[in-house]
């Protein structure tokens, strides 16, 4: 309800002053480094590379956004861009926009592609990304709603992103398994080189644990192609059955069948009911935990840990995952970028109030989050550390190389 409160605040003074872009400046980052990097920094970065293989190396959580421009079939919710009618949704969407370095909405499309390639490509950003795209809300009879959906990133679209950029770029494709040719996508997709299916199902009205599902999970476990889906709350949406798709108990049903599954951001917002006692609720993370802890999904059951070291996710679940060290093999590296550029998420002040980096290493961190966004979150991460009882926990650097044979064909 806080963070309501804020981006209600937030929005009323974005509309006031809708035309300067210093407020947008002040929320997110999207300017290209003014100054190389200083000693210190660069310090840093191979600190943090120390152990990882810039070879094996993925983010495996990043959004590609566009608006349709440049033929991509892109496209974004007309109520983005309605400042009095929708203004959470159009602050929130202003804000994604300004991090993703969209200056002019005519060009919105290639701005985002050559922002993310530029970051992808500096050199202290080695490795490559698995970029994502997104398919539409479906009715029950697997029929497209665009007007309910947030966004649509179309499958072809990331697909030649990766055919062009293969040394930094993999393809993610996104398939509604409602949909009557959601079979034929996945065999196309796969055949052209997508390395995962991505699903948000809260936002795209999808049951994880419907018969529905069941065809769709057959072929991704007899292709091998894993299923990347968000889990626990999603604030994109709202009311309390779209909540509920997002419950982890529902993955069972995938796992059963032999999918994979990467659970974005570890489920580390809101509460579900808890399906094992009807009627009882827990935290989606406690729900998350439990699948972790049932020896029959070891070896299909991940998570990625993109997102938890936002404001709203760096207490339990963050401080958790770094000192569950018989989680650490099963955890898979994601950005979620844009979101690392966005300040109001991700307060590397309250990283240090909490313990997790030092004033020196906060100051440090700061110049890299002012220099490239992808470098910022990677050695983040690879800096976070709970001290406890005379012990040190970090995520290992194993973490951010994913096993082999997760990813089709990595």
């Amino acid at each position: 309800m806080k963070r309501r409160h804020l981006l209600y605040s937030l929005s009323v003074l974005s509309a006031g002053t809708l035309s300067a872009r210093w407020g947008l400046s002040r929320l997110a980052r999207s300017a290209p480094p003014d100054s190389p990097l200083s000693a210190e920094a660069l310090a840093m970065v191979d600190k943090a590379w120390e152990g990882v293989d810039p070879a094996r190396m993925v983010d495996c959580h990043v959004h590609i956004v566009g608006l349709g421009t440049d033929c991509t079939g892109c496209y974004v919710n007309p109520r983005t861009s309605q400042p009095v009618r929708h203004p959470l949704t159009f602050l929130k969407f202003s804000m994604y926009r300004h991090a993703a370095g969209v200056e002019d909405e005519a060009n919105a499309d290639r701005q985002y592609r050559e922002r993310l390639l530029s970051l992808l490509e500096a050199p202290s950003m080695r490795g490559r990304a698995l970029v994502l795209a997104f398919d539409s809300v479906h009715d029950e009879q697997g029929q497209p709603h665009p007007e309910l959906s947030e966004f649509h990133t179309p499958n072809d679209y990331v697909l030649k992103l990766a055919q062009d950029n293969p040394q930094h770029v993999l393809a993610g494709a996104s398939i509604h398994p409602y949909r009557a040719d959601a079979v034929d996508e996945l065999e196309r997709v796969a055949a052209l080189g997508a390395r995962a299916v991505k699903w948000l199902p809260n936002a795209m009205n999808i049951h994880p644990g419907s018969p529905r599902c069941d065809a769709f999970y057959r072929k991704l476990a007899e292709l091998k192609m894993p299923l990347i889906t968000h889990a626990g709350e999603e604030q994109a949406v709202e009311g309390k059955e779209a909540q509920a798709l997002g419950n982890p108990l529902h993955l069972r049903r995938a796992l059963d069948a032999g999918v994979k599954v990467v659970v974005a951001h570890a489920a580390s917002l809101g509460t579900g009911e808890d399906l094992d006692k009807p009627g009882a609720s827990l935290s989606n993370f406690e729900l998350f935990l439990r699948l972790m802890s049932e020896e029959r999904f070891k070896g299909l059951l991940y998570a990625d840990f993109s997102a938890v070291t936002q404001h709203n996710r760096c207490g339990q679940p963050l401080r958790e995952l770094l000192m569950r060290e018989e989680l650490h093999s099963r955890l898979v590296h994601g950005s979620d970028y844009p979101l690392p550029a966005i300040n109001a998420l991700i307060r590397t002040g309250t990283l240090e109030d909490l313990g997790y980096i030092t004033a020196d290493e906060r100051r440090v961190l700061n110049e890299l989050d002012r220099h490239n966004p992808l470098v910022f979150d990677f050695v983040l991460k690879r800096t976070l550390a709970v001290r406890q009882e005379g012990k040190t926990y970090r995520f290992p650097a194993s973490a951010f190389m994913p096993p082999e044979g997760l990813l089709r064909g990595v």
